[in-house]
């Protein structure tokens, strides 16, 4: 993306009742965590979601690809390094949180990063993912970000199975869909939570595809 446009939407990312939305699914969703502890937020941008995470409590690092948005971030206060989602600089087993909203549709090998958010979660950690919904609403604005893709069922399975992960439960309600996941370990237990939050369009046809988004129920799967 451009880094014009990545200035842009980090001031739209300010005032926008989208984004903002986002914001608020990601507190509800930390304030049922308990005890806050070290995080990451992958793919921070302008660090709207980083904030979020310091106001809870959580003591959050950020972390970037682009260098103009981690710029924007460092601007802002946030505290952020540059990385790639595919080989995290974290240790292995070191955080509490991690959080990665609209990140995986940028990257073709979206399994290796389920794979390092698994590695770099301790037992007992999560992981609050949020993905664009449904191929059906591609759209030009998926191009103009550099989307790869948009998740279904099917799709959505393969990377949490490539990534070492096992989906537990899905619920939510049109707007929102929330898929309670739980890292897969070597001696079958599931111990590390992880919930995947997956709106369905990108903002230009934001209110009538969010509104006709499936909405997902049942164990044990997704129906997108």
């Amino acid at each position: 993306m451009e880094a014009a446009e990545l200035r842009t939407l980090a001031e739209v990312e300010d005032r926008h009742w989208w984004y903002k939305e986002r914001r608020s699914l990601l507190a509800r969703e930390l304030r049922r965590l308990g005890t806050p502890g070290i995080a990451l937020d992958i793919g921070a941008a302008g660090g709207g979601n980083t904030r979020v995470l310091r106001a809870h409590g959580w003591r959050p690092l950020a972390l970037e690809y682009a260098p103009t948005a981690a710029q924007i971030a460092r601007e802002r206060g946030i505290d952020v390094i540059r990385g790639d989602a595919r080989e995290l600089p974290m240790r292995t087993g070191s955080l509490d949180l991690v959080t990665a909203f609209d990140v995986l549709e940028h990257i073709e090998e979206d399994y290796l990063v389920a794979a390092e958010i698994t590695r770099v979660l301790r037992p007992g950690g999560t992981a609050l993912i949020a993905v664009p919904a449904d191929m059906a609403l591609w759209s030009a604005h998926d191009e103009a970000v550099n989307h790869v893709r948009r998740y279904d069922k099917d799709g959505l399975t393969q990377v949490i199975t490539k990534g070492g992960l096992v989906i537990e439960d899905c619920e939510g309600p049109r707007f929102k869909r929330i898929t309670h996941i739980r890292k897969l370990l070597a001696d079958g237990r599931l111990d590390s939570q992880l919930r995947w939050t997956s709106t369905g369009p990108a903002p230009v046809s934001m209110a009538s595809a969010v509104e006709t988004g499936a909405s997902l129920a049942g164990s044990g799967g997704c129906d997108l």
